[in-house]
C-alpha cells in the first residue's frame, strides 16, 4: 500500500466532509440564502441535518485519527489487538482503525 497515495486520499475526504459540514450548519452562503427565501428549515429537515451532521463529524473525526496514526507510524496495525488491518479493508475504508474481528466485536457489544 502506498502511504503517500493514502494520505491523499484521506486529505481529500477530509477537505469533503468540511464543505459538506459546512452545508449541514448553514454556514454556506447558499443555504443561508435559501433558510432566509424559505423562512427557515422545517422541523423534518433540521432533525435528518442535524443527523447527517453528527455522522459527517464522527467521519471526519476518525479521518484525523488516521492521519494521526500514518504521522506516528502506526497506520494499518489495529488500535485494539495490534495486529494488522487487512489491505483490502484499508482500501474500502482507509480511516479503519480495527482489524474486521475487532470492528466486528466492538459493533457486537453497542
Amino acid at each position: 500500500m502506498d502511504v503517500v497515495t493514502v494520505r491523499e486520499r484521506l486529505k481529500s475526504m477530509l477537505a469533503e466532509l468540511d464543505r459538506s459540514i459546512e452545508v449541514l450548519r448553514g454556514d454556506s452562503p447558499a443555504v443561508r440564502e435559501r433558510s432566509r427565501a424559505d423562512g427557515g428549515l422545517d422541523l423534518t429537515e433540521s432533525g435528518r441535518n442535524q443527523a447527517l451532521l453528527d455522522v459527517a463529524v464522527r467521519h471526519r473525526h476518525s479521518v484525523l485519527e488516521a492521519l494521526g496514526r500514518m504521522d506516528e507510524g502506526c497506520y494499518g496495525l489495529c488500535a485494539d489487538c495490534g495486529g494488522p488491518v487487512p489491505e483490502s479493508r484499508l482500501e474500502a475504508r482507509p480511516e479503519a482503525a480495527r482489524c474486521v474481528r475487532c470492528q466486528s466485536e466492538r459493533e457486537r457489544r453497542r
